[in-house]
């Protein structure tokens, strides 16, 4: 009773240190100034606005991840879209792909709601995590290499911080690759729906990214993209056998 006793203290104060460290993290994404024309687009952004959120106070800084600290599942987007996380303040809120992914969470049960309106609606994540690769909204949605390159320095570090994870779904061909190298992975083809063995403990998830691009033109459906999810929760399963 001694050994399991010291054994939930020692994960309690290994988890709390974990959420201190994300915490940090956060607070290092949201002042980062590594990347000059995506602070200066985020900010402009912010100032012109779009009719329709006229009356909003945008975010208008780097947008940082969430989700549950102890997650099995990293989710890697692309970036905050121009006037829906440059603007909430929360990755994949406010926009059509957010609308697209939080309401196939809450479907297989790793979200508590199915929509995504703004940073404070409630929305509680369940064994996800969500990231990106760029944490400003680039101009056209096309971040630089560079800046890819500045922003994944925040991406190790939370691979480095969140070591539960066991499914890592990364959303549009930008993502899949910035994963792969970050890591050092031997170079593989993207093909949306393809699963693959990163070692005995993480696989790789490959899908289209729920853009408008894709979704308007059929490129990614809905079933497509449920399916993604249904594959997780398979792998979780297996996994855990």
């Amino acid at each position: 009773m001694l050994n399991v006793f010291w054994i939930v203290i020692t994960l309690n104060i290994l988890g709390l240190r974990d959420n201190i460290l994300l915490s940090n993290l956060k607070k290092q994404i949201i002042d980062c100034t590594l990347c000059p024309r995506l602070l200066q687009y985020s900010t402009n952004i912010g100032r012109i606005k779009t009719k329709r959120f006229a009356n909003e106070q945008y975010w208008s800084r780097p947008v940082p991840s969430f989700g549950d600290p102890r997650a099995e599942v990293l989710i890697i987007g692309l970036a905050p879209a121009a006037h829906g996380g440059n603007r909430t303040g929360r990755m994949f809120t406010g926009d059509s792909s957010g609308d697209w992914l939080i309401k196939a969470l809450y479907e297989s049960k790793f979200a508590n709601i199915q929509t995504s309106d703004h940073k404070d609606d409630g929305l509680v994540l369940s064994n996800v995590y969500i990231t990106s690769v760029v944490r400003c909204a680039p101009p056209n949605n096309l971040p630089l290499g560079s800046e890819i390159e500045n922003c994944s320095e925040y991406l190790l570090k939370e691979l480095q911080v969140l070591k539960a994870i066991r499914i890592v779904l990364t959303l549009g061909l930008v993502a899949f690759h910035t994963y792969r190298r970050v890591c050092h992975l031997e170079p593989v083809t993207f093909s949306h729906g393809k699963t693959y063995s990163i070692d005995k403990n993480i696989t790789l998830v490959a899908s289209y990214h729920p853009s408008k691009q894709n979704t308007n033109t059929g490129r990614l459906t809905w079933k497509m993209w449920t399916s993604i999810f249904r594959t997780i929760r398979l792998l979780l399963i297996s996994e855990s056998d």
